[in-house]
């Protein structure tokens, strides 16, 4: 990258998989940008410029997640400027196998490849199988290594015996042997697994996760864990761990949760997306520095942030109540051993008898293939993929078309995916779904059976030329990246909206940018909602009624009721959780609202984050509609809202990677109010200013204020050369 960047003078995009990682990366690499002198931007949630700045001098590194990547490498297409891009570098490439993801990176990829002949494009991943699909459409190189900086080896328990994991010997594993600790008869009933005297052999000098099958199992195996451990336990690094006590307290505006309070003093934590992100990263920075022994952690941890042990336990084979697969095994046994640190890892799988069999071909199986997700995800995929490649013109008649899709990864797997339709087919299908919904156009006519007819290709040329534009709904829903199973349904709720919009607050606007796809997975607490319903004002109430939910049916779903008018259920839910995020704009207390609603804290902050990214896009999507002109202001001020969900103050504080809002106000109390106090920090000032805050943390805020005051300045001196320079087409006045 560096490489790309300050020799061949060409911008950089890393694609990663999570906004943690994505911010993780921009801590950590933006010194490197200020010493070396290149940008590091952020494209994740709401964040990142579509186009990018046009930078004069300094090139870019952009760091982004999967869907972000994809709107970056679209505008760079749009504008011309895709042959800027040096190279770009995909962090668990095998997620292109995965849904409606796994499709929108494969269209980014693809969409690489047939515009720019000198980007480069290197993918990385540590559970791969099918590499040979993978290397033809990439068109590329491969390289493998079964290299590790440390030694890994891998258990099973089965009752009281672990046995070595060997594949040469007959049944896939050798007995290695017995585990022997004085179990009461209490702690037999408690801990029939033996977790105790597994994670007792190596902490609290020694770090170690256990993997659960589901979130209250994780909360479960840190108190049973920490009802039996000794005394002893709670002396190592006593005050480090009070200290992480105080600091959760502090983030969360004095509220601490009850199983916390008990297992940290034991250097024990849970670890799981119903905490905020402002707790999993303090409890993953106390693990990091070891003040923290021992996480009880989700399989989400396993993709997420580097936390690595020297013992990973998998309580059960079982992600929630789906068996594992090959490559979440894989995923999960690889954050055991700590380079620098540890000489080995380990990894133990605690095995029942009737898993037995089931989890032996599990470790002894190849990975799982990775399979195009692109016509699978048919509305965020191929039809998406159709709508962008006519819009940005990269391909605009059917035989185009066409032969972009034979280049993707779904083109090269298509004789094992396509089953009862042909590539052309499907490629006619999608196009003529498109038209219907009004998003494109045709520009000639054909006839049903001509279109459909699997030879035109080779018979008409001129049917190969038939053409397609697309329509101002179809654009506006390119560029706002909307689902394209949902753009027609917000076209019409944001069109009625237009005839009574109510702006008293912010409730009717929230209801408008409530992402659709969490309203499917909600099922809201009718006494609740009907207690809230009742706490709004008589114009938010009007809001209820407008969308379709009246006082009437909250009154009967309470009182169990048979309901004879029907309902849309999806407007119900949706305006259930515009409940929860209005309630949270007006309190800027997450804790508060997840009491409240009864909902976890996590889950409030995921919903958040969903909505001011979906507030964005709505954005977008109304910038290309005329008529839709009067949301534009009032959406560019309400994502600030939902991004940043803080008083006005914090802010441009909160704009700098690593700083949240616990965070935030301790600076801004500290006298540091605006970015460029912090730019101009200095770090060992802020460790003895701020509490609890780490030489490494201090250090990356203020390279990351820096880093983002240069990129300010810049943007404002590239305005002022533009503003100066005479234009191209200036008028000239030849001499008589």
């Amino acid at each position: 990258m560096l490489q790309e960047l300050l020799c061949r003078r060409k911008d950089v995009l890393m694609i990663l998989p999570y906004v943690a990682i994505v911010q993780e990366k921009i801590s950590g690499l933006s010194s490197f940008g200020i010493e070396l002198g290149f940008f590091v931007e952020e494209y994740a949630g709401s964040k990142g410029k579509f186009p990018p700045i046009k930078r004069r001098e300094k090139k870019s590194l952009y760091i982004a997640t999967i869907e972000k990547g994809h709107g970056l490498i679209n505008s760079l297409i749009e504008t011309g400027r895709i042959g800027s891009l040096g190279l770009v570098v995909v962090d668990e490439l095998h997620m292109i196998a995965e849904g409606s993801r796994g499709a929108v990176l494969e269209m980014t990829l693809a969409k690489i490849l047939y515009t720019s002949k000198t980007t480069q494009i290197i993918g990385m991943s540590a559970t791969l199988n099918n590499v040979e699909d993978l290397r033809e459409f990439l068109q590329a190189e491969y390289y493998t290594s079964q290299f590790r900086p440390v030694e890994l080896k891998e258990y099973v328990k089965i009752n009281d015996a672990i046995y070595e994991v060997d594949r040469k010997a007959e049944n896939g594993m050798t007995f290695s042997r017995l585990l022997i600790y004085k179990y009461s008869d209490t702690l037999k009933k408690m801990d029939p697994d033996h977790l105790v005297a597994l994670v007792t052999e190596v902490i609290p000098n020694y770090s170690c996760l256990v993997f659960c099958p589901t979130k209250k199992n994780c909360e479960n195996v840190a108190e049973m864990i920490c009802k039996f451990l000794s005394k002893e336990y709670l002396r190592h690094r006593e005050e480090e761990k009070q200290e992480v006590i105080e600091n959760l307290k502090r983030i969360s505006s004095g509220h601490l949760c009850p199983v916390l309070k008990r297992t940290i003093p034991l250097g024990v934590a849970y670890h799981h997306s119903g905490l905020t992100s402002d707790e999993r990263k303090l409890l993953e920075e106390a693990y990091s520095t070891g003040v923290l022994c021992l996480l009880t952690c989700t399989s989400t941890l396993a993709a997420g942030v580097n936390l690595p042990a020297r013992r990973v336990i998998l309580r059960a084979p079982y992600v929630a109540k789906e068996f594992l697969k090959r490559n979440q095994y894989k995923q999960m046994i690889g954050r055991a051993g700590r380079a620098g640190i540890d000489s080995i890892g380990e990894s133990i799988v605690i095995l029942q008898e009737k898993d037995k069999q089931q989890a032996l071909e599990l470790i002894s199986r190849p990975l799982e293939n990775c399979y195009s997700h692109l016509v699978k995800e048919f509305s965020k995929g191929i039809q998406t993929l159709f709508l962008s490649l006519i819009g940005l013109k990269i391909a605009t008649n059917l035989g185009d078309i066409y032969h972009f899709m034979s280049g993707t990864l779904f083109g090269i797997q298509q004789k094992i995916l396509l089953k009862e339709k042909s590539l052309w087919e499907i490629t006619v299908e999608s196009l003529r779904s498109l038209t219907e919904k009004g998003l494109l156009q045709k520009d000639t006519t054909l006839t049903e059976k001509e279109l459909t007819q699997k030879d035109a290709i080779c018979k008409f040329e001129e049917w190969y030329q038939y053409s397609f534009h697309i329509t101002k709904l179809g654009r506006a829903s390119f560029k706002g990246t909307i689902d394209l199973a949902y753009c027609d349904i917000l076209y019409r709720d944001l069109k009625i909206g237009l005839e009574s919009l109510v702006l008293e607050s912010f409730l009717h606007l929230i209801y408008l940018t409530t992402p659709y796809d969490m309203a499917s997975q909600c099922n809201p607490n009718w006494m609740i909602y009907f207690r809230q319903f009742n706490q709004l004002s008589p114009a938010e109430q009007n809001v209820t009624a407008l969308v379709g939910v009246s006082e009437n049916y909250l009154g009967k779903k309470v009182s169990g009721q048979a309901i004879k008018k029907k309902v849309n259920k999806d407007v119900v839910n949706r305006l259930y959780l515009s409940f929860v995020l209005y309630a949270v704009l007006k309190e800027t207390n997450i804790w508060s609202v997840s009491e409240k609603f009864n909902m976890p804290r996590g889950y409030i902050q995921s919903l958040l984050t969903a909505t001011a990214t979906f507030s964005s896009c709505v954005l977008h999507f109304c910038e290309e509609l005329e008529e839709f002109w009067v949301y534009r202001a009032l959406l560019v001020e309400l994502t600030k809202k939902l991004t940043y969900c803080v008083k006005a103050e914090l802010i441009p504080l909160m704009e700098v990677t690593g700083v949240l809002e616990g965070r935030a106000k301790q600076l801004y109390n500290a006298g540091y109010k605006s970015l460029v106090h912090l730019a101009n920090a200095d770090p060992e000032v802020l460790i003895r200013t701020i509490e609890h805050l780490s030489r490494r943390q201090a250090k990356q805020i203020v390279a990351s204020a820096k880093m983002l005051l240069h990129e300010k300045a810049e943007a404002l001196q590239e305005e002022v050369e533009e503003l100066l320079r005479l234009p191209s087409d200036f008028p000239s006045i030849e001499k008589a």
